[in-house]
């Protein structure tokens, strides 16, 4: 089995959720399906249904309530377990910034017989410090340090501005006085979320500064993002005006922009695109998917990931179809003659650990 780097994770539930619960992972909704129907029916919900029964026991397709019955019988941590363990995953770097009782990047490692490293996210480290410092000038003193420390540990740092404003921010740094004036109107109100374009700008410049990676929300999501305003193209400012600091961006997602995302990292070197989310919400046509992430984008450029949250189960159906996917493509393009067996054996080994490896470093 190729080994798989998952450079974009989250922890698992430590304990058991309802039928609801579980089901509500199955999409990027934040409401309950529409009656009479269920977020089981979509290709995530039938990818689940084909591939995790079998590693708890049952047969392919079982119906959803007898899986779910199933997963319960066993235990939160068995199941996770089960699952997890499946995956081929030799390494997680996990974004611990998502709330609920998730699993630490540690535990996720222990219940996959794996290695973790922690993805810092940017609004949660500065949204945590606003928690514990009121004045200004302290803050964003604090909030610098805090950076720094956590580029000594971290794997690299991940934003959400596509989320609590748009990436059609201003692309330079904002200047002291303005920096000021946005930190002290935050903290006046409460502190709370981040969405002001000024504080979510700082953030991503000190980032860029550590030299470590910065992943960057791109392309579809929950409601509480405007997907107009998610395009990656509209980061081409942002990406020419941070280049010198020899920061790497890695574009996650991307869907439906993932051409788009394949376009940056094919123009600009310090760029790279993701494949995560995106396959897993795909399912059967995920090969298509996949197929046009390589369509642009240099092999060297593209990394494998999950986007695993809450459920064990979305660890199994992202590395899946993945796999499936990339050997589909890569059995098709070598049976033609269009590509050699051995460059198709080098790009599968990149764009699954190599190019990961590469990026973020031991």
């Amino acid at each position: 089995m190729l080994p798989l780097v998952d450079h974009h994770c989250h922890g698992v539930l430590r304990r058991d959720p309802d039928d609801a619960a579980f089901e509500a992972f199955l999409t990027e909704s934040d409401a309950p399906a529409a009656n009479g129907t269920s977020f089981f029916d979509t290709q995530l919900g039938f990818a689940v249904r084909r591939w995790c029964p079998p590693l708890l026991g049952l047969e392919p397709h079982c119906p959803p309530g007898r899986y779910l019955a199933r997963r319960r019988e066993l235990g939160a941590e068995e199941a996770n377990r089960l699952l997890l363990s499946s995956t081929g995953i030799g390494t997680y770097l996990v974004d611990t910034g998502l709330p609920g009782d998730l699993t630490t990047p540690d535990e996720l490692a222990r219940l996959g017989g794996a290695d973790a490293r922690e993805i810092v996210r940017l609004e949660h480290l500065a949204e945590r410090t606003g928690d514990k410092e009121r004045d200004p000038d302290k803050f964003l003193a604090v909030l610098d340090d805090a950076i720094g420390a956590a580029a000594g540990t971290a794997a690299g740092f991940k934003s959400v501005v596509g989320y609590r404003y748009g990436l059609d921010f201003a692309p330079e740094p904002p200047g002291g006085a303005e920096l000021r004036a946005a930190t002290a109107a935050w903290l006046s109100g409460g502190a709370g979320r981040i969405t002001d374009p000024v504080l979510l700008r700082h953030l991503l410049w000190s980032a860029a500064g550590t030299g470590l990676p910065l992943q960057i929300h791109t392309g579809f999501g929950d409601p509480d993002l405007r997907l107009h305003r998610c395009d990656p193209l509209l980061l081409t400012d942002f990406i020419r005006a941070v280049r010198p600091t020899g920061c790497r961006l890695i574009l996650l997602h991307g869907y439906p922009y993932h051409r788009a995302a394949g376009y940056l990292a094919h123009v600009y070197p310090h760029v790279y695109a993701d494949v995560g989310l995106s396959l897993g919400h795909t399912g059967t046509r995920a090969t298509a998917v996949l197929a046009e992430f390589l369509e642009l984008a240099p092999f060297g450029k593209l990394l494998f990931s999950t986007d695993a949250y809450g459920l064990a189960e979305l660890y199994v159906v992202g590395a899946r179809l993945y796999r499936d996917a990339l050997d589909q493509l890569l059995n098709g393009w070598t049976g033609s003659g269009a590509w050699s067996e051995a460059d198709a054996d080098r790009v599968a080994a990149l764009v699954s650990a190599g190019n990961a490896e590469r990026v973020y470093g031991g």
